[in-house]
């Protein structure tokens, strides 16, 4: 038996709670991963409240990342403990998730550790670093470099804009935060913030087109504030927008598009190829500072995720948070 926590629905209201689970009841795969370290994602936070429909079936283990050592392989990329990391693919929502000591997945779907990271650390990051991850890449797809300009990072304490915003100061790039928390105004400068800004200014209805201010974004808000920040951003700006946080609308206008160039990247976490991941993985053992990344990290146990998670989606969480699995 191991240890987990289980979404049931009987009748119209999931319930949830940290379980006993047999292994036998473990879904498909052809790798059996004991689990090291996972992590509470916004959508994992989503899932276990039922505020959103993120779970597809139930029951389900939430946990959209993982990162833990080959138990069971019939996989011949992976040999007994080997170790490796999982981020999206649907787990947590249509095949359990990694917020349990074991889980059991298509070989497909993990990549190996990468060299200089352990699990610890690999989880510090999760899935939100690894999405902040393909946030600065997407811009400098686009061209962006430190000399283009200032860069924004909305959501900036949360677990991706706060994992961003201490890459991009890495890289070089003069980083303005912006959060709805002023107490983190220390914290955020710590990371490297050159200026911090209050949401409030970007979270009402704008003009559709704003003072020239940004080169690059990088947006986990959506809404209002995605619209705001698309009308500031200077001629062939770019952003790279990944989140809802602010609401899954996008009341804004053509005129940044048409007149400015602007581009509006796209970037999803779930179902990147795997070339995409390995990359950004690599990149995030080249380019990050993992000394600090400590200071984005709060540790909690298993049987503390679910009181946890309101208090994520109520933006009361700074950075990421670890969950220890290993006995």
């Amino acid at each position: 038996m191991f240890k987990g926590i289980l979404i049931e629905k009987n009748g119209d209201q999931p319930t949830v709670s940290v379980r006993e689970l047999d292994p036998a009841d473990l879904p498909a795969g052809n790798v059996t991963v004991r689990v090291a370290y996972s992590t509470v994602n916004y959508k994992d936070a989503l899932a276990i409240t039922g505020t959103s429909p993120i779970v597809r079936s139930y029951p389900m283990v939430p946990g959209v990342d993982f990162a833990g050592v080959v138990e069971q392989s019939a996989d011949p990329a992976y040999k007994v403990g080997d170790q490796v990391v999982l981020n999206g693919w649907g787990v947590g929502e249509k095949h359990w998730g990694g917020l349990a000591e074991l889980a059991r997945v298509p070989g497909e779907w993990l990549v190996p550790l990468p060299a200089g990271i352990t699990a610890r650390q690999a989880m510090g990051l999760g899935t939100a670093g690894y999405t902040a991850m393909l946030c600065v890449q997407a811009l400098e797809k686009q061209g962006l470099t430190p000399a283009s300009g200032p860069v924004l990072v909305t959501g900036a304490a949360g677990g991706v804009g706060s994992v961003a915003l201490l890459l991009l100061a890495r890289l070089g790039y003069e980083v303005t935060a912006m959060t709805g928390r002023e107490e983190e105004t220390d914290f955020l400068k710590r990371l490297g913030a050159s200026e911090v800004m209050n949401r409030a200014a970007y979270s009402e209805p704008g003009k559709p087109l704003a003072r020239e201010r940004w080169a690059g974004a990088v947006d986990v808000a959506g809404g209002h504030v995605l619209a705001n920040v698309c009308a500031a951003m200077r001629y062939r700006g770019v952003v790279a927008a990944c989140g809802l946080a602010a609401g899954m609308a996008f009341p804004a206008t053509v005129a940044p598009f048409i007149l400015r160039g602007v581009t509006l990247a796209g970037v999803d976490s779930v179902m990147a190829p795997r070339a995409e991941r390995l990359e950004a993985w690599r990149r995030l053992a080249q380019d990050l500072d993992m000394a600090r990344l400590e200071q984005l990290v709060e540790e909690v146990a298993l049987q503390d995720v679910i009181a946890l998670a309101p208090r994520l989606l109520a933006g009361q969480v700074r950075g990421r948070v670890l969950v220890p699995l290993a006995a």
